[in-house]
Order: structure tokens, then sequence, then C-alpha cells
């Protein structure tokens, strides 16, 4: 268990430089919120909600992170600085970062999975903060989604999801995962997606101009004299 716990706060630690040393990473409320959460979880587990809810609620009082008994966590899960709001079927995988003011939310489980209402967030996926994740979808693994972002379908695999809807960058997360990459937002126009657009749009002017001189050099090509090579007697063409 011990071992289990310095892995943890190594791992925090690995993704945030503001620690100096595992004493700072326990007095973090994630930390806090999740070891209550674990407590609440077997709680739930056994069928007595009642108990399992208390916890809960102590733990949102101490920590305003507020996760429902029933989610299931996987390991390493680090919420960063808190104001977190994670519902009763979420759930998240392993070595998962989420910021601050994050919302795994729930919807009408008609819309999806009966019973299923909440997100599932797969291994190394980053939420930034303000990020809403609704519905019964699934954030695919080392998924980023940027600050912010309201994300209602599923993300594919070390996609980098930006913008109210939230709306796929066109270079991928396995571009740049070399590095942790902070709320799950590149810091850099190139993974504009309205940038991206502009780009894409100059590159298509570009062809066209380089096409409109292929045509005219060719039209050039095919005039004699003056005149236009459809103009000639079909007896002087041979």
């Amino acid at each position: 268990m011990l071992r289990n716990l310095i892995d943890y706060l190594d791992s925090v630690k690995a993704r945030d430089p503001a620690p100096r040393s595992r004493w700072e990473v326990m007095l973090y409320p994630g930390v806090w919120a999740l070891g209550l959460h674990r407590v609440a979880h077997a709680l739930f587990n056994a069928r007595l909600y009642f108990l399992a809810r208390a916890v809960n609620h102590f733990s949102r009082f101490l920590t305003a992170v507020d996760i429902h008994p029933g989610a299931k966590i996987g390991r390493r899960f680090f919420i960063d600085h808190g104001f977190t709001v994670i519902g009763e079927t979420a759930e998240i995988g392993d070595d998962v970062t989420i910021y601050q003011c994050v919302t795994l939310g729930g919807t009408d489980p008609a819309n999806g999975i009966a019973g299923k209402r909440h997100p599932t967030i797969s291994d190394g996926a980053i939420i930034g903060s303000g990020a809403q994740v609704l519905g019964p979808i699934t954030v695919g693994p080392r998924a980023r989604v940027g600050a912010n972002a309201v994300v209602t379908r599923d993300v594919p695999e070390s996609a980098v999801m930006v913008g109210i809807p939230a709306r796929q960058t066109l270079v991928g997360a396995e571009e740049y995962q070399r590095h942790f990459v902070p709320y799950g937002t590149p810091c850099a126009d190139m993974f504009d997606p309205a940038t991206q657009k502009l780009e894409l749009m100059q590159c298509e002017l570009e062809q066209m101009r380089k096409r409109i001189a292929e045509l005219m050099e060719e039209h050039g090509r095919r005039t004699k004299g003056g005149r236009h090579e459809d103009d000639v007697p079909e007896r002087d063409r041979a």
C-alpha cells in the first residue's frame, strides 16, 4: 500500500511542477478527494448507500470535489485544484488528469445505454479546466479535451478537442504527446481549428492558381498564328 501511495504521489509530481515534495502533494484537495472516494465507493459496493453518501458529503465539504460514490476510477487519477463534479455512472481509466471546474455530467439514459448516463474517460486522457463532458460517451485513450470545451460525442483515441461544441483539431495528440500537455490545450496557433481552416483555404487557392496557370499555358500552345486550334480547318490540321 505504501509503495502504491508513493507511486501515485510521484505520478502527480510528474504532471504538476509546483510541489517540491511528496508531502506537499499530500495536501492537494484532489488527493484527499480520491482517497475519500475509495472509501465511499467500497461502502457503495457493499450497498451501504447512506454511509457512502455521508463520506461523499464530507469529502465535498472538505475538498470542493463532488465524486459520486458509484463512479469507477482507475489508478493514478489526478484532479488538479478541484471544483470538479463526477457523476454516478462515470468510468475513469488509469493515468487520467482532470483540471478544475470540470463536469462529467449525465443525460437522459434513454439517449444512450440503459442506466449509463455519464461518460467513460479512457487511460491517459486529459480534461482541461472548465470542460463539460456530457452523456454516456467515450473519451478515447490519450485524448485531450481543451479548456472550456463542451463534449457530447465520442472522442477518438489521441484526438484533441476544442470549442463549443467540441470539434477535433487536424493535428492528433500523437504529434506532441512526448510531453505532458497542461490543461489539455495546445498553446499554439497551429492547433487552432479556425487557423487550420484558413490554411487549408490558402492551400486550395494556391492549387487553383496553379491549375489556372497550367490551363492558360496549354491554351497558348494550342494557339497557332493568332488563331485558336479549333478555328483551323480539319484538312489543315493534318
